[in-house]
């Protein structure tokens, strides 16, 4: 029984090292963007772009396998990603803006605002949950 209670041990401090080992975090990045506009008859009309600083979510997320009797492949495999815990929606403006010939435009056409969703926050999650 005393080996029991030695083993129980051990695998809460490994447990509470692993967890401690987590880098699941939000950072900055920047991403280019193109978008373009066309007329109700599907002609384009014009194209913008920009390189816009956005989050991210970066790290890692501690996974483990072990040996299971019920599973059918013979191991419980349990697998988390670094993901988005909640999106915020913001407007960006992209200020390159060309006519469909190549031209600069300017004016109320020179710029266009896009509504994009970025990560707020990140954290582990199962790699298989979906639902959130």
């Amino acid at each position: 029984m005393e080996w029991y209670n030695a083993a129980l041990i051990l695998l809460v401090v490994v447990s509470a090292a692993a967890e401690s080992e987590e880098a699941c975090e939000t950072l900055p990045s920047e991403i280019h963007i193109t978008k373009e506009e066309f007329d109700e008859l599907g002609r384009l009309q014009r194209t913008c772009s920009g390189d816009i600083a956005v989050n991210k979510c970066e790290g890692a997320c501690n996974s483990q396998v072990q040996p299971s009797v019920i599973t059918p492949t013979g191991f419980l495999k349990e697998c988390y990603c670094c993901r988005e815990s909640f999106l915020r929606e913001r407007t960006v403006r992209l200020e390159h803006c060309y006519d469909p010939d190549g031209v600069r435009l300017s004016h109320n056409m020179g710029v266009m605002d896009v509504r994009l969703r970025e990560p707020a926050d990140c954290k582990c999650y199962k790699c298989s949950d979906y639902t959130r």
